[in-house]
């Protein structure tokens, strides 16, 4: 039987999320960057988001023998290092203070992070829910 993610785990994977996401925006709201450097990062951001979600998407439909195609899966990874790359380049070459720069850094490593655990969480909370459901459907015959 599935176990269900601890309520404490799911809220603490959740506020990683939500902190990351705020502060990495808040951020770039008070940021004296210009518009378009600020529409660099929170693109960034955004596709950094999605690209970790399908990634965990991926590997997680890989272990359950879901067939997933070569290509997505690749393509999945090869996002997830692309949005790393891109923000190392234009973090190295942005004119922000060290610690801005490892502010915006670890900011977005907290998003990912909190993505990659609420997808996580998620798959967790509804493999267990089926499995309770196919376990009471088959104790009632």
């Amino acid at each position: 039987m599935k176990q269900k993610p601890s309520i404490a785990f799911v809220a603490a994977s959740w506020v990683a999320l939500f902190a990351g996401m705020l502060g990495f925006i808040i951020g770039l709201w008070n940021a004296t960057m210009q518009l378009n450097e600020k529409g660099y990062y929170f693109t960034i951001l955004m596709y950094g988001l999605f690209s970790a979600v399908s990634v965990q998407k991926c590997v997680r439909d890989k272990l359950e023998g879901v067939p997933v195609t070569d290509i997505y899966y690749g393509l999945s990874w090869v996002s997830m290092l692309l949005t790393i790359l891109l923000l190392t380049i234009g973090l190295w070459n942005a004119t922000l203070l060290p610690s801005e720069k490892g502010f915006y850094a670890f900011a977005f490593l907290l998003s990912v992070f909190g993505a990659i655990t609420v997808q996580k969480n998620t798959r967790d909370a509804q493999a267990a829910k089926n499995t309770t459901t196919t376990t009471e459907t088959q104790d009632k015959f």
